[in-house]
């Protein structure tokens, strides 16, 4: 199933005179975000991984505090 789509990409490329034609018209077809966007989203991982951080951080004092308390008695 694999070979048909390549061999429907081979003579595609064919077609178009090369393989780097064809390249170039899919990246015309990208929709690239703009700087404002790529901003708002880059501060929306780093704030998101800060706090999925935090969680794990105070899951992991409970958790040992919990532990050492069980291992205490």
């Amino acid at each position: 199933m694999g070979d048909t789509n390549t061999n429907a990409v081979e003579k595609a490329a064919k077609k178009s005179g090369s393989w780097f034609k064809g390249l170039k018209a899919e990246y015309k077809k990208v929709i690239w975000p703009g700087k404002e966007e790529v901003t708002r989203q880059t501060i929306a991982v780093v704030v998101v991984s800060f706090v999925v951080g935090v969680v794990i951080a105070v899951l992991d004092m409970g958790l040992q505090y919990g532990i050492d308390f069980i291992i205490n008695l």
